[in-house]
């Protein structure tokens, strides 16, 4: 039997998979999470083999969770999400993630994930694999600390102040983020790095 918890902050989502991956003779939902920390805690608790995890949820994220997973348990993480972004993947897999799928694949298409996962294999969407390599995240890791720190409104002076850096060089990451982009300013550029998964 593969035990599994899904991850989930969509409470209908949730039940929906549940349910569905209920059905399958050879797998067991052992419980669900609406959060990355709960999810945490009950995967200490209940040792699943699988995790099933949304990307976007309140707090941490699910490639944030996965790096978790691998870390401190045994368990294996498919991520099961909306965004068929290159850059989600890439990070993703980075993480530790085992699989990547998305959500409107066939419902067959999950269980099948979840016993390749489970026996140590992995899983990515038809399709993705090809343009998540073909597709370079030209910014450092630096500058996607400050374009996130952008994104959610903060000025270079508070940016500075988060990740103790000098206002210039803050100003001068943004700059040339900016410029890697093609972007016209620094909300552009969060915007395009955010669709891409890159931040």
């Amino acid at each position: 039997m593969i035990r599994v918890i899904l991850v989930e902050d969509q409470s209908m989502v949730l039940g929906a998979l549940a349910a569905l991956l209920n059905l399958e003779e050879d797998i067991e939902v052992l419980g669900t999470a609406a959060s990355a920390g709960e999810a945490l805690e009950r995967i200490g608790e209940q040792k699943p083999d699988v995790v099933i995890t949304d990307i976007e949820m309140p707090g941490m994220d699910g490639i944030g969770l996965a790096e978790q997973v691998r870390n401190r348990f045994e368990a294996r993480v498919l991520i099961l999400t909306t965004f068929a972004r290159p850059g989600y993947l890439r990070r993703a897999m980075a993480a530790g993630a085992a699989g990547y799928l998305l959500k409107d694949s066939p419902a067959g298409e999950l269980a099948d994930a979840v016993r390749a996962v489970a026996r140590g294999q992995r899983v990515i969407a038809p399709g993705l694999a090809q343009e998540a390599w073909a597709s370079e995240d030209p910014l450092t890791e630096r500058e996607r600390q400050v374009l996130r720190l952008a994104r959610e409104g903060r000025s270079s002076a508070e940016i500075a102040g988060e990740l103790r850096l000098s206002d210039g060089t803050v100003r001068n990451y943004l700059s040339e983020a900016i410029s890697k982009l093609g972007a016209k300013n620094r909300i552009e550029a969060a915007r395009i790095a955010k669709d891409k998964g890159w931040i």
